[in-house]
């Protein structure tokens, strides 16, 4: 018996079956504003090649809508010595698309073929690119690779200057953050682009086709932050699709909490001054 949740359902599985047979990466760059030369500047400390486009939404916004100047900091290149390479290339071809910088390959590794950042490179990291923010998986982000991501960053920041400060928007994909404060919406282009950038992913997305489901864990962002980041019983936002994050700022050695209660970006608004309650650029 058919009814019209049943055609609801059967022309999402199309939509999503009629996604396999797009392309993977080769698009053109997005046309975008170069961000000037003393714009501010967020570090993304990716703990492989593909993680800069699946947590990439606020950094975009930042650059598209605040003039940021965004830089993915590759922490490795992978598990699979034969890959890496390879992965440097597709990140290479992602960011590029993106408009984002890619931290030099000379900086990114070390004597052996591509072993991944070490404390002593990420805090040289740090000191060269004086960021305005950083974002880092959270310390309970499943996956092995992004739990160390998350100490060495952690570890990082606390042998920096006593008056270095940053903001810190800490990231989630393969476990679930408990409490984000943050939810930032994302539209139809923003989302389109995040796509196809993380199809630059080729042999990844071959393996396991989750940028084509990159949409729907957006839609899931949204049913649960709406709750946890607004508030138990909280009224739903007017999002389709977002991305949450942890935001904390770096004061004085420390990670200090966000004041106030968890706030909703929504496209409208511009992220800087919504993160600040400015445009300046500054979080």
């Amino acid at each position: 018996m058919s009814h019209a949740y049943l055609d609801y359902v059967k022309r999402l599985s199309a939509c999503i079956r009629e996604a396999e047979d797009l392309p993977l990466g080769g698009f053109p760059p997005c046309t975008h504003a170069k961000p000037a030369s003393d714009a501010p500047r967020a570090l993304l400390f990716a703990p492989h090649p593909d993680d800069e486009c699946i947590i990439g939404l606020l950094p975009l916004r930042l650059m598209r809508e605040s003039g940021w100047r965004i830089v993915n900091v590759p922490v490795t290149h992978g598990s699979n010595p034969l890959r890496q390479a390879e992965r440097h290339q597709e990140l290479a071809d992602a960011c590029a698309f993106l408009g984002w910088d890619l931290l030099p390959l000379e900086v990114s590794v070390g004597p052996a073929p591509y072993p991944g950042l070490d404390l002593p490179a990420i805090l040289r990291v740090l000191e060269s690119h004086s960021p305005s923010a950083i974002f880092m998986p959270h310390a309970r982000d499943w996956n092995s690779r992004h739990l160390s991501t998350h100490r060495l960053v952690m570890d990082a920041l606390a042998q920096m200057p006593s008056d270095f400060t940053c903001a810190v928007l800490e990231t989630e994909f393969w476990g679930a953050m408990d409490d984000p404060n943050l939810m930032v919406e994302a539209n139809d282009l923003l989302l389109a682009d995040l796509v196809a950038a993380t199809s630059f992913h080729v042999k990844e997305v071959e393996r396991n086709p989750y940028h084509r489901l990159l949409p729907a864990w957006m839609l899931d962002n949204v049913r649960r932050g709406a709750e946890l980041v607004g508030g138990q019983g909280h009224v739903v936002p007017d999002f389709l699709y977002a991305t949450l994050y942890r935001l904390s700022h770096w004061q004085q050695g420390r990670l200090l909490p966000s004041p106030g209660a968890g706030r909703m970006l929504p496209c409208q608004t511009n992220p800087s001054e919504t993160l600040h309650g400015n445009q300046t650029g500054t979080l």
